[in-house]
């Protein structure tokens, strides 16, 4: 017997009726609709339409960081880490500026590589001086403490960068006169 509570819902009613095919492709339509959306608010450009494309960035840069640092390795490690911090952010500031900020008019690539860079000079700074300071404070850790402090400070960085990029750099009172 089927509970009268359960007749009622509106939710259910297309499986109660037995038409399981109008029910599943209306909640793939639903989805459909939703990705539409999605992807429309993503191309905006409000704080969270580019602060989503700025991670995305982010990842695509840290992979080209990874692989550049794998490649060049044979030649030592400040070598390598100097090689993929230099191909990363050079992409990274070319995303932000053509996609993560739609400022690709209004930035020359100069004053992207410059201003971003900078900017990248400073968080590298950070996270090295946030680094010894814990080595200093705390004594010898493990890689995987290191590891977490970075990644905080990192992410710390990451986040004023993103606001330092949208108020000062990509601005959209960064046009040229």
């Amino acid at each position: 017997m089927t509970c009268p509570s359960l007749l009622r819902r509106s939710h259910l009613a297309g499986v109660v009726g037995g038409d399981v095919t109008e029910r599943t492709v209306s909640v793939f339509q639903r989805v459909a609709d939703a990705v539409v959306r999605a992807r429309g608010h993503l191309r905006g450009d409000d704080t969270w339409a580019q602060f989503a494309r700025y991670v995305v960035v982010g990842a695509l840069s840290t992979v080209l960081y990874g692989v550049v640092f794998v490649a060049v390795d044979v030649a030592g490690d400040q070598t390598a880490n100097v090689s993929g911090a230099i191909a990363s952010t050079l992409l990274a500031n070319e995303l932000h500026r053509r996609l993560t900020f739609h400022a690709g008019a209004r930035v020359s690539w100069f004053s992207a590589q410059w201003e971003g860079g900078g900017l990248a000079v400073i968080g590298l700074v950070a996270t090295s001086l946030a680094l010894v300071g814990f080595e200093g404070l705390v004594g010898e850790v493990s890689a995987l403490l290191q590891i977490a402090v970075v990644t905080t400070v990192t992410g710390a960085i990451g986040l004023i960068r993103f606001v330092a990029l949208r108020a000062w750099v990509f601005s959209t009172g960064s046009a040229p006169e």
